[in-house]
């Protein structure tokens, strides 16, 4: 592929990959954030990042009634522009620690593939409804991404699906945004366009969307149906692999997850610790307990950030009576009572993984 064309990165994100650029920031350098400042935000690709004219872009919207295309211009016009914070998260996140249980393919992302924004542009709902989709007669089908204005590395084009019934309901807030934090995307975003989909896994929000198509079954892309999924432990070889993907369902919604971003001495022998916690789905988090001694008593931290249902959490403790070094371990519990578990569960391609957040001091 050709990256002669690529654009500037923010110099703040550790590079994990350049061709493909693939850069996330430190978790603790986030956590000082409730809302992710553009340069901290990560940046996720399997192709070259590209900077596209807004005034020539075009999306086309293929309904089941025919086809219709929009402007940049006609989309930010024609439709209700809609503002959320949502949380957007890599599947991958915390990939280094399950690689350090047993070796994975992937990105070894560490903990900072995860951001917190305020996005904006038109209800996906409001697009299908101006192009005449019957949701009514079509409640199994799945609404189709595509962007094919730059290279993939594993198939034509880059592409992803959910179901209508979730880009549907209004509550679900699903969005075609051009902007993010009050100002347009840049291209690492998506630039002009890009599908949000609030409490989804990041390969579901295509960046650079140009094609949007409804189908009784998923997208039949790359990244829906041989990658995002948690395939059985057992299946640690890409051969073995290779028989399971259409058996494994695509991932959609993240599970309960914490993470310790930064732990600092205060005295001889209290420590000062933060860290963010996102819930799955939109399911929030109710609390966020801290241990000092592998698990035996816990101590509620203070949460200090929440935004509606698909932020994610910050949160805070002072510990006292802390040994000169040691390990402490977050868990988060959910509105429901769910809680985060000690361990998580090993696969191949490394994703969803939330086990206990775990800082050392």
């Amino acid at each position: 592929m050709d990256y002669s064309n690529e654009v500037p990165h923010s110099d703040l994100l550790i590079v994990r990959a350049q061709e493909p650029y693939n850069a996330e920031p430190s978790a603790a350098a986030l956590v000082e954030f409730p809302i992710t400042p553009e340069e901290l935000v990560y940046c996720r690709n399997h192709g070259p990042v590209l900077e596209y004219n807004d005034e020539t872009f075009i999306l086309r919207v293929d309904g089941t009634q025919g086809s219709r295309t929009f402007t940049m211009k006609e989309l930010k016009e024609a439709f209700s522009r809609v503002e959320i914070v949502a949380a957007l998260q890599c599947a991958g996140n915390r990939r280094k620690e399950m690689d350090e249980v047993k070796k994975v393919q992937g990105v070894l992302w560490h903990d900072g593939v995860i951001c917190n924004a305020r996005w904006a542009g038109a209800r996906l709902h409001d697009v299908l409804e101006r192009v005449g989709v019957d949701f009514e007669s079509l409640t199994s089908w799945h609404v189709c991404f595509a962007s094919h204005v730059t290279p993939c590395q594993d198939d034509d084009y880059y592409g992803g699906s959910i179901p209508l019934s979730k880009a549907m309901n209004l509550d679900d807030d699903v969005l075609l945004a051009y902007e993010m934090n009050g100002q347009p995307l840049s291209p690492d975003h998506g630039y002009p366009i890009r599908v949000v989909v609030p409490g989804y896994l990041g390969a579901r929000w295509v960046k650079w969307v140009d094609t949007i198509s409804l189908s009784p079954e998923e997208s039949p892309n790359f990244y829906q149906q041989r990658d995002y999924k948690i395939l059985p432990e057992e299946v640690d070889t890409k051969e073995k692999a290779a028989s399971m993907w259409s058996k494994v369902p695509s991932l959609t919604t993240l599970p309960l997850n914490s993470v310790v971003a930064s732990v600092s001495r205060r005295g001889e022998d209290a420590i000062f610790v933060k860290g963010y916690a996102i819930g799955s789905g939109d399911i929030q988090v109710a609390r966020v307990e801290l241990s000092t001694d592998d698990g035996a008593t816990w101590h509620e931290a203070r949460i200090t950030y929440q935004e509606g249902k698909w932020s994610w959490t910050l949160w805070e403790a002072l510990l006292e009576h802390v040994p000169p070094s040691g390990v402490v371990y977050s868990r988060a519990t959910d509105l429901h009572g769910h809680g985060q578990e000690r361990e998580g569960k090993w696969n191949m391609r490394g994703v969803a993984y939330n086990p206990w957040g775990r800082g050392r001091w």
